[in-house]
């Protein structure tokens, strides 16, 4: 499952893949897996992400959590 919105708001604050990771501590590498379904997600991860662009990891990552309504 690929974090389009994750990577949407990225782009939209103008950051790269490295600049992102850096802020949270992590790899290039492993936040690329993160950004594109390929690794799993913790709450702290989550949260040190949404810090990075000054949202709640709700913001990001709720529409991800729960199934959609049809």
């Amino acid at each position: 499952m690929q974090r389009t919105k994750l990577k949407k708001v990225r782009l939209e604050n103008h950051m790269t893949l490295e600049e992102v990771a850096k802020l949270i501590h992590v790899s290039t590498p492993f936040y690329w897996q993160v950004e594109n379904g390929k690794r799993g997600l913790s709450y702290e991860l989550a949260v040190r992400i949404a810090k990075v662009f000054s949202l709640k990891p709700d913001d990001l990552f709720f529409d991800e959590v729960l199934p959609k309504e049809d």
